[in-house]
């Protein structure tokens, strides 16, 4: 996901998104202890589209205050 994707979602959206890539990264990692993952870049690329969407919602905290 994009930054700018991220950017036109509200707070709630954005929180949703992030529970729901936190539920993905736990399968994955589960997932991986057990049996080879398809893909093992998805679980980079889910960490940092975490880390991008509470960036995000960090610099609304920080601008709104």
């Amino acid at each position: 996901m994009k930054a700018l994707d991220v950017r036109e979602l509200s707070q709630d959206e954005i929180e949703s998104q992030i529970a729901q890539a936190k539920e993905e990264l736990f399968r994955l990692r589960f997932r991986s202890a057990t049996q080879e993952l398809e893909n093992p870049a998805l679980v980079k690329s889910l960490r940092r589209d975490i880390a991008r969407m509470r960036t995000i919602l960090r610099e609304r905290e920080l601008s709104n205050g």
